[in-house]
Formats: structure tokens, sequence, C-alpha cells
């Protein structure tokens, strides 16, 4: 699917002088006009991709995120007049602040008009929600941990996102300055040719690996077997992830709904587990990159129970060129002997076979220099950068 250039961010425009007025959302039109605002704001935008509703509703009800069992969220909602015009959600996440030490409260699920007023008042009641909860800072954006969708994009805006990737107006980052954040980490996007396989050098040192290191074997994950792949899976991520900045550590129902997820669009064939006699050393998680199939469903695969919108998604995943690759690790004991370069020669030849061209690495640290290098070693660029944001409470 061709993708519209975006040629630019939307005609500024001056603001009616009708105070802005934040409340909670409680009720069930709070509810409503919370979650279609992003399609009303950024609907027109070329490269935006809307969510689908079934998941932006999943994400906000108690009932049915795991993230509620140990974490608090509140929503507001921002309006000037009779017009809704920005939203936040306010997050109390106590597994990352056990994990790391600190009292750190956290901003998810920002939409909001180019409108400063709107954007300082949303961030100011998510501020005072969080103080009275006895944080110490606020960062974000995050929905509602680092294990999902987060950041502002910054540079890149030319370039269509990847699945799971936030795309916003380039103002966004001028309304979290506004509001007085400043920015914390910036995470990068990278492009990548899928020719990896191809390169001698590369492809002699995965050779290496694959007769140095004993008892050795590379395997695609088992669908068939899902929950105790996926049992494996949180350990590698976890214990491979647990020392990165802003690491927030899912609970086994978490990680199971993160992965129910991701299992709709996964291949097996690009999910690869590497065992050491047995046991389990590194891991690699690539996705087809179906953000332009989303694009194509318009936010909802059935109408009236039409599946109109699963139509259209199926057709423009024909034409995917493109995976991402959402997460890769290798477990501190066996990191050093190379196997990372080993999975990702074979994905790369894997991926190929099944018809992809390029794949985007996001997201990694600004200042995870090891991977940085080695992924700029590998001859790809930085496609795309976006920031987490923070402030005292």
């Amino acid at each position: 699917m061709a993708y519209a250039k975006q040629t630019g961010p939307p005609p500024r425009t001056r603001q009616p002088l009708t105070a802005v007025r934040v409340h909670g959302v409680d009720s069930r039109a709070d509810h409503g006009a919370f979650l279609n605002l992003p399609h009303r704001l950024h609907g027109d935008l070329p490269l935006w991709v809307p969510p689908l509703r079934t998941e932006q509703r999943r994400q906000v009800d108690r009932r049915t995120n795991p993230f509620f069992e140990t974490g608090s969220v509140r929503l507001f909602l921002a309006r000037r007049g009779r017009d809704v015009v920005g939203r936040i959600a306010a997050i109390d996440n106590p597994a990352h602040n056990a994990h790391h030490g600190t009292r750190h409260g956290f901003f998810g699920l920002f939409d909001c008009a180019d409108d400063p007023d709107a954007a300082r008042a949303l961030l100011a009641s998510a501020t005072a929600w969080l103080r009275e909860r006895g944080h110490e800072r606020m960062v974000g954006p995050v929905d509602f941990t680092t294990n999902d969708q987060c950041g502002v994009l910054t540079e890149g805006f030319e370039e269509p996102p990847a699945v799971l990737m936030p795309y916003n107006p380039p103002y966004y980052a001028e309304l979290l300055a506004a509001g007085g954040l400043e920015p914390a980490m910036d995470l990068l996007a990278w492009e990548i040719p899928l020719d990896l396989h191809d390169r001698p050098r590369a492809e002699r040192l995965a050779r290496h690996v694959a007769r140095t290191v004993r008892g050795l074997r590379v395997r695609p994950v088992d669908l068939r077997d899902f929950a105790a792949e996926t049992v494996v899976l949180r350990r590698l991520y976890q214990e491979a992830w647990q020392h990165n900045w802003g690491y927030s550590p899912p609970s086994e129902k978490e990680f199971d709904a993160l992965a129910k997820q991701l299992r709709r669009a996964a291949r097996p064939e690009l999910v690869l587990i590497a065992e050491v006699d047995g046991e389990p050393a590194a891991f690699t998680l690539v996705l087809p990159d179906v953000a332009p199939a989303l694009r194509a469903a318009r936010g909802r695969l059935h109408t009236c129970g039409v599946p109109l919108g699963l139509v259209r998604y199926l057709r423009a995943a024909r034409h995917i060129t493109r995976v991402r690759v959402v997460a890769a690790g290798v477990l501190r004991q066996y990191r050093g002997r190379g196997l990372d370069t080993l999975l990702h020669v074979e994905v790369s030849r894997r991926a190929r076979r099944l018809g992809y061209r390029t794949a985007e690495v996001s997201w990694t640290l600004a200042d995870n220099q090891a991977a940085n290098r080695t992924l700029a070693a590998f001859g790809a660029r930085v496609s795309k950068r976006y920031a987490l944001y923070e402030g005292p409470v």
C-alpha cells in the first residue's frame, strides 16, 4: 500500500477565548469522547494509523486489561465550551517503582489540539492526581507502560509509522514543553534492508557462532503450544531487559495479554528462540508491519456485523513488504558469543524468503551504545526519533 507523503504540519489556528475546562472521565459519553478524540484530531493526517477501536476499549477497561490488577489510571478530558480539545491518562504503576526504587508517576494516551492552554491544563490535572499518590516525578507518554506504545514522535514525520508505534503532529513536542516538561530519553527507530544474510562478513560470523557454540539450536516459536512458548518468551524478555532504562516488569497476565495481541499479526517463522543445551538463551520477536493494513481498516474490522474493515485489512496485508523488529535479547551469561548476530542473520534470511524487503528496528534507547553501534555497522539508518518527557510532580 502506498503512503501519501506528509507535506507538513497542519496550519496553526487561533484558539477561541472560551476557557479550557478539564474534568475526569466518568460517564459513558465521556468514555466515547475520550476514545474518539484521536480519530477526530488526526483522521486527515496521511500517515496516521487509526488504532482499532476494540483495542482502545480493551485498554481502558478495568475488566479486560490486567494492568489494573496492580496499577491505577485516571482519565481526563479537556473542553473548550462543548468541544473536546484534549485528553490524557494519569498512571500509577507500582510494579515500575518497586523494580527501580523510584516514586515516578506516568501520563499517557495524550492527544491534544494545537492548544497550549489545553495541554497545560491536562498535564496539571495529571500531575495533581499523581501528587496525591505520593509521586515525585511524572514521565510519559506511556500507554500504560513502556511495554505498550510510548513516546512522542519528534523527527521523521515524513516516514510511515510501523505497527504499534505512535504518530503525532509536530506540535506535540511544543505542547509538552509548554506544560513544563523536559525530554528524559530519546527512542530511536532504525530502517535497514533485509540483506544481512547476503553480507559475507555477517554470514561468516553467523556460521562461526553456529559451529563454536556447543549445543546451540535456533527454532521458530511453536504456536501450537502458545501457552508454553509465552512462558519462555516472558522469561527471556524479563531477564534480558530488566536493567534497561524505563523497563517496567509485566505481570504474567499482562505479558499473556500482550502476547495474544501480537499473535494476531505474528508469523512463527520470524519469532525465533536460540537454545543452548536445551535451555533458552536468546530471542528475537519480529512482526510483519501491518500498519498499512490497519490504516486501510479505518479503526474497525466489523461495522454492524459486516466485516468491511477486515476485508480492507486483508487486501492491504497482501502488499506488506516491511517487518518490525519489536524486541530482541540475549541472557547475560550468553552475551558476547554472537547469538544476537546469528538470530538477526537468520531472521533476515527467513523474512526475505517470505517476501519482505526492509525492516524497522524500533525502538532502541538513545543511550544503548552497543545496540546502536551494531545497527549502524549493519547499515541501518535512524529513520525516526521519539522522546519521553518528564517533570516534577
